[in-house]
Parts: structure tokens; C-alpha cells; sequence
């Protein structure tokens, strides 16, 4: 019995007579922390004209730090050598970065139009030479890591120098995401203004805003 291949959400498709899709590399590696991941993903996927990819030192899946949850990385770091932006969460242990990931940063962000992390993926970010005299966010539990690898840490939950975003942690992390979803749409569909992440956090008070915040199919949000 066949498997059937993922269908890419409807809207991704880049749009006629642009091209190949905008690639947004997501990095994985072993003992990553999943939600610093997942939370940009869950923002960006659904970008049209943008295609979101799990990518690792190989493909295939890889474990987070709780060893049981694992993502599956579509290809691999050497397969991808041009993205044009890149995400990279954290992780929860205290060993050195992964050096493969970390050549591989330092390789591709001169051409990435955003280089960005989530938490201690920031560690990731400095080790490869990019956050050299920047300031930076990260877990304030490292900060005294991401200080010893040369760039300043702030406490600003997201922090944009350049085209270098940092986020302090995990719920940073959807913000930092929507950050980029802001700068991704406005260049690539106008018709894209939200995310379907971007949803009011407290219940609505009156049935006339009841009304207004009635849940909305994709198409609402530029995504068919």
C-alpha cells in the first residue's frame, strides 16, 4: 500500500510568472527544543509564494530534547545552500553547538535576506560569527553564552538589526514570526495582512464582537 506524498497547503504555490517560491529553511538538530520551531512554522506556512522546509545535517527525522518528539527534515543542509531566510530554535542542553549547523550558518547568511532565531538558537547565530558586536536576545539563562560568543544580549523579547532577528524564547519566538510574516507579505501578496496565529487572546465580551471574531476559513486570509 502507497503512501500518498503531503499535498503543500493551498496558497503556497508560488504565484505565476514569479518563480520559484520563496524558501524559508527551518533548522533541525538533535536535542532542538520542538515549540521554538513549531511556533514560526505554524505562522509561516501558509505564506503564498513562500515555501516552508524542515532542514537537517541529513534528511529524515530528528529528536528534541525531550528524545520523544521528532520532526522530519525534508533535506539536508547541503542540499540547501541558498535559502532566503532561515530560522533556527533553541535547545535545552549545554553543549557546544553543532558544528555542521553552524559552518552551514555561517555559509549561507550573506545571501539570506532574514537570518533569525528563536531562544538559545541565537548561540547558533553567534557561534557562526553573525551576532559579532550585535545586540542580541536569548534565553536570559545564557546570556552570559551569547556575551562570551560576541554579541550584547538585551532582555527585549525580539530584537532586529539588520536583517538579523533574534527572539528571546519560545513565545518570542511567534512574535519574531510574525514579525517576518509582516515583511514576507508585504512583499510578496498584498492581499496577505494576518496570520491565522494572530487571534485575540482574551474571549469576546459582547455578542456584536462574538459576531466580528466568528472563525474564518483559510481563503479569508488570502491563502486559496
Amino acid at each position: 500500500m502507497s503512501i500518498p506524498e503531503p499535498q503543500q497547503p493551498a496558497g503556497t504555490e508560488s504565484p505565476q510568472g514569479l518563480g520559484s517560491p520563496v524558501k524559508i529553511a527551518l533548522v533541525l538538530y538533535p536535542g532542538f527544543t520542538a515549540l521554538d520551531i513549531i511556533g514560526p512554522f505554524q505562522v509561516l506556512a501558509y505564506i503564498p509564494g513562500h515555501e516552508a522546509v524542515f532542514v537537517a545535517a541529513q534528511p529524515g527525522p530528528v529528536t528534541d530534547d525531550t528524545g520523544r518528539c521528532q520532526l522530519i527534515a525534508s533535506t539536508s543542509l547541503d542540499q540547501l545552500t541558498a535559502p532566503d531566510v532561515v530560522i533556527i530554535g533553541g535547545s535545552l542542553s549545554t553543549k557546544e553547538p553543532d558544528q555542521p549547523v553552524v559552518q552551514w550558518l555561517r555559509q549561507v547568511h550573506p545571501t539570506t535576506t532574514w537570518t533569525t532565531s528563536v531562544c538559545t538558537g541565537s548561540i547558533y547565530l553567534a557561534a557562526a560569527g553573525i551576532l559579532d558586536g550585535q545586540d542580541a536576545a536569548t534565553h536570559w539563562a545564557w546570556a552570559e553564552q551569547l556575551e562570551r560568543r560576541g554579541a550584547h544580549y538585551t532582555e527585549q523579547r525580539v530584537v532586529e538589526r539588520g536583517k538579523v532577528i533574534t527572539a528571546a524564547g519560545v513565545s518570542s519566538g511567534i512574535d519574531m514570526a510574525l514579525t517576518l510574516l509582516g515583511a514576507c507579505t508585504a512583499r510578496s501578496s498584498p492581499r496577505v495582512s494576518s496570520s491565522p496565529s494572530n487571534t485575540t487572546l482574551s474571549p469576546p465580551s459582547t455578542p456584536v464582537q462574538r459576531q466580528k471574531l466568528q472563525p474564518r476559513s483559510w481563503s479569508s486570509y488570502g491563502c486559496s
